[in-house]
């Protein structure tokens, strides 16, 4: 089971994430495909690379098959994902 919820548009995705998630749910994982992420409205939530220090989670682009994770934070993440060899 995913941490999320999933929502389908037109050439994007929309996922929700619940700060009542428990922490071991976020687990390091890479996907299949490049993607950019991109959060909907402010978020205290973070991003993380392998082997590199927390950053704010901000528009990013993630390379297929580079470990990453979210950092939970308080209240609701939304964050927009278009993924591109998908």
């Amino acid at each position: 089971m995913l941490p999320f919820e999933e929502e389908i548009k037109e050439g994007y995705y929309i996922r929700t994430f619940d700060s009542k998630t428990p922490i071991d749910e976020f687990v390091w994982h890479r996907d299949q495909e490049d993607r950019w992420i991109e959060p909907i409205g402010e978020t205290d939530w973070r991003f993380q690379y392998d082997n590199e220090v927390p950053i704010p989670l901000q528009k990013l682009f993630i390379e297929a098959g580079t470990y990453h994770r979210v950092i939970r934070g308080t209240g609701e993440l939304t964050l927009k994902i278009i993924k591109q060899n998908g």
